[in-house]
């Protein structure tokens, strides 16, 4: 059997294309991923200027100014340092629970941000239920802290571990049920769906008007599980010396720091998509609406302002819990969760009635 060399050749050339296909798709399909990554690490290096910055001026002092213009490379100048410092494993702990630990912390909410829409049509993956994916996912991080906690063989570490679990538990049933009386409103668990839900009424058909209620109480449940004052019992270095934090140093310590960090963004990110329109504007008795449905007509430049629109609401967001965390004092883990299980939880639950009364009615 003779075979000709140009078929050869063709079926050669034809495999070569064929893997360069494979290839074309599978860096298409991670531009968007980095391109995400590297958004999400800038927010949270601007975060943390923020809070230097917004700490100070509450403190009536300088705060960082030395680190670039304004201060604006200090987080950078600490995170290069965490990575260049001795990693110290304790002797006697579990070194693979110790070791997991901070990269189940971050990882899982990394994930989170894949169902954030940030403009319209501009969303890593739309699904049907999108904000229950972010509620699973952010449960999987308290795991996290507690297998640090476990695995440092440290009685100050394994109580802020506990800590942290018994806090997420506490607050994630009032922030689920927050969500489910938004989803009843927009007839979806899609974040994108519910963003449009808000836009056909303007300014006045955001949730905050229509759920108050469920705003405050969804508002201080993020705080909690962000585990940022007054409810950083976890953490609490009067108590604890660092809660999980404690035997952790170099890069480990540094993946905790950025994981409350981006805990924080996310939590941020979400009260703007479910409570305040996400990238939609309407400005009352002033008529430009007209001017951003470029955000539905127009590519990139739509793109843009959609982002901006959404990362100025979030940021706005970020400075409430900024100023929070220097004005309430830490409060006892009893009173944690007395105000979880006794007060968010029944007024949650209120509030779910009410919306499916309202729901109900309405039909």
């Amino acid at each position: 059997m003779i075979i000709d060399t140009t078929e050869v050749q063709d079926i050669n050339s034809f495999s070569r294309l064929e893997s360069l296909k494979e290839v074309y798709g599978i860096i298409w399909i991670l531009i968007p991923i980095l391109t995400l990554v590297l958004g999400i690490t800038i927010g949270v290096l601007v975060i943390v200027w923020l809070e230097r910055e917004i700490s100070a001026g509450i403190q009536q002092r300088i705060g960082p100014e030395y680190a670039g213009p304004l201060g604006v490379l200090q987080a950078l100048a600490d995170g290069t340092k965490l990575l260049f410092k001795e990693n110290l494993i304790p002797s006697r702990g579990n070194i693979r629970l110790f070791s997991i630990g901070p990269s189940i912390s971050v990882i899982s909410i990394l994930v989170s941000y894949s169902v954030i829409p940030f403009g319209y049509n501009f969303v890593l993956a739309d699904l049907n239920i999108g904000v229950f994916l972010w509620i699973a996912i952010s449960s999987i991080a308290p795991i996290g802290l507690l297998m640090s906690g476990y695995g440092s063989n440290n009685k100050y570490s394994f109580l802020g571990g506990l800590r942290a679990a018994a806090q997420s538990i506490s607050y994630e049933i009032p922030l689920t049920l927050c969500v489910l009386s938004i989803s009843l409103l927009s007839n979806s668990l899609s974040t994108v769906d519910i963003v449009d839900a808000q836009s056909k009424y303007g300014f006045w058909g955001w949730n905050l008007w229509r759920q108050p209620i469920g705003f405050i109480v969804f508002l201080i449940s993020s705080l909690a599980e962000c585990e940022r004052l007054p409810f950083d019992l976890p953490e609490a270095e009067e108590e604890l010396v660092a809660g999980y934090q404690t035997e952790y140093s170099g890069i480990k310590f540094g993946l905790f720091y950025v994981a409350s960090y981006l805990n924080l963004l996310v939590s941020s990110l979400f009260v703007t998509v479910l409570y305040l329109g996400g990238w939609n504007i309407s400005i009352p008795y002033i008529f430009i609406s007209e001017l951003f449905e470029i955000n539905k007509t127009c590519g990139v430049f739509g793109t843009t302002i959609g982002i901006f629109i959404t990362l100025a609401k979030t940021y706005l967001f970020l400075f409430v819990s900024i100023t929070t965390r220097w004005t309430l004092p830490r409060l006892r883990m009893d009173q944690l969760l007395n105000l979880g299980w006794k007060f968010l939880l029944p007024i949650s639950l209120g509030n779910l009635l009410l919306t499916t009364s309202f729901r109900l009615f309405s039909l």
